[in-house]
C-alpha cells in the first residue's frame, strides 16, 4: 500500500513556512485581482518586450492550474519568459536544463540509504517546487519525459511505493525546440495531453529588438525584478478564477467544438475530455483578466488553438504537403467557423 508523505516531511529544500496546500489568508475581491495581475503582467512585460500575448497565457496558465509549453527556435526568449514569471512570485523555483543523459530520479527524487539511521531516506528532486522550469525538454528522452506525467496531472510523485506530495501551486513551465531541429525527441501524446497551452514566441518586431540592444547591452532585466505576489495570494487568485460564472449554453459549446475535432476527416487524434475541462477553465481566467465575472464566446475561440492545438494529430493522408502543425490549424479555424456560437444570457 502506497504512504503519502507530506513536502515538510520529505523536502528539505523548500523554506520552513513553506506548506504543501496553502490556503489563501481571505478571499480576493475583484480589486485586488486586478491589483495582483496587473502588477504581474507589468513585471514579467519589463522583460519580455513587444509580448504581451504571450505573457498574459503564461498568467493563465498559472491561474487556470494548468502548465506552460513554450514551443520556438532557439534564442527568442522562450527562457526568459518562464523565469520572469517565476521570478514575479515569492515561492520556490526549480530550473531543470533537459539533456539526453538527464535520469528520472533527478527530477522526482530518489531513495539514499542512511547508514547511521540503517533505512532508506527520500531525497527530494528538482520538482518539489511552485514553479519548475523544465527547458528543452524535448533534448531528453522519453523515459525522462515522462517522469513529469504524475507530478502535471495529480501533484505528487511515487518513489519506491510511497507518495510525496507536491506544493501548490504547482505550475510546469516547459520550453521546446521545434522537432524538426537536430537532437530533438518529440513529446509522446499523454505528456502532450497535459500542457494547459502551447504557445508560441515568435520573432520580436524592429523596434522591440532595438530597444532590447539598447537596454540589454551591459544589464540583465531579470536582476532588476523582485516578487510582487506570494504563492497564498496566488492560490487566492486561482479560487476567484474558478468562480467565475459559465454558462450552461457556453458549456454545450465547448463540448460541441471538442466533438468536432474527434470527427473531422482531417484529424486522426481529436481533442480528449481533460481539454475540455482545461478550455473551460482558462476561459474563465482570461474573463477574469478582462475584468469580468462571466465567460463569453469570445473568451473560448481566443484559446480554442492554444489549448487544443498541440493535443491534436492530423491524419497524413490529408496533409497534402503541408506539415502536420498547418492542417491542425486549418481544421480548427473550420471547426470554430462551423460550431454554432450560443447566445448566451448575462448571469
Amino acid at each position: 500500500m502506497d504512504e503519502t508523505v507530506t513536502p515538510e516531511a520529505a523536502s528539505r529544500l523548500r523554506r520552513p513556512d513553506t506548506t504543501a496546500r496553502p490556503a489563501a489568508d481571505a478571499p480576493l475581491d475583484a480589486e485586488t485581482f486586478a491589483r495582483l495581475t496587473g502588477g504581474i503582467l507589468a513585471s514579467v512585460s519589463q522583460v519580455i518586450d513587444g509580448k504581451p500575448e504571450a505573457v498574459r497565457s503564461a498568467l493563465i496558465a498559472l491561474l487556470a492550474e494548468g502548465h506552460l509549453l513554450i514551443e520556438d527556435v532557439p534564442g527568442v526568449g522562450k527562457t526568459m519568459l518562464a523565469r520572469a514569471l517565476a521570478a514575479t512570485i515569492d515561492a520556490d523555483v526549480r530550473r531543470i536544463q533537459f539533456t539526453p543523459d538527464l535520469l528520472p530520479g533527478d527530477i522526482t527524487g530518489v531513495s539514499v540509504f542512511n547508514p547511521v539511521q540503517r533505512q532508506f531516506e527520500f531525497t527530494p528532486g528538482a520538482v518539489f517546487a511552485h514553479i519548475v522550469i523544465a527547458d528543452e525538454i524535448n533534448r531528453s528522452s522519453p523515459k525522462t519525459q515522462s517522469s513529469l506525467l504524475e507530478a502535471m496531472e495529480e501533484r505528487q510523485v511515487t518513489v519506491d511505493g510511497r507518495t510525496h506530495v507536491l506544493p501548490s501551486p504547482f505550475l510546469v513551465v516547459a520550453t521546446q525546440n521545434p522537432y524538426e531541429m537536430e537532437g530533438t525527441y518529440a513529446l509522446p501524446e499523454a505528456q502532450r495531453d497535459r500542457f494547459l497551452l502551447r504557445i508560441s514566441m515568435g520573432y520580436p518586431d524592429a523596434a522591440a529588438e532595438a530597444l532590447m540592444l539598447r537596454q540589454r547591452d551591459a544589464v540583465n532585466p531579470l536582476d532588476g525584478l523582485t516578487p510582487v505576489v506570494s504563492a497564498r495570494q496566488v492560490t487566492a487568485m486561482i479560487a476567484w478564477a474558478r468562480g467565475v460564472h459559465v454558462a450552461p449554453a457556453l458549456e454545450e459549446y465547448v463540448v460541441a467544438l471538442a466533438q468536432a475535432t474527434r470527427s473531422h476527416p482531417d484529424i486522426r487524434l481529436g481533442a480528449s475530455p481533460r481539454a475540455t475541462l482545461q478550455l473551460v477553465r482558462a476561459a474563465k481566467v482570461r474573463a477574469a483578466l478582462d475584468g469580468r465575472s462571466y465567460v463569453i464566446p469570445d473568451d473560448i475561440t481566443a484559446l480554442l488553438a492554444p489549448v487544443f492545438a498541440h493535443r491534436l494529430i492530423a491524419n497524413r493522408s490529408a496533409a497534402g504537403g503541408k506539415a502536420g502543425a498547418a492542417v491542425v490549424a486549418d481544421a480548427l479555424e473550420r471547426i470554430a467557423a462551423s460550431v454554432r456560437v450560443p447566445l448566451a444570457a448575462r448571469p
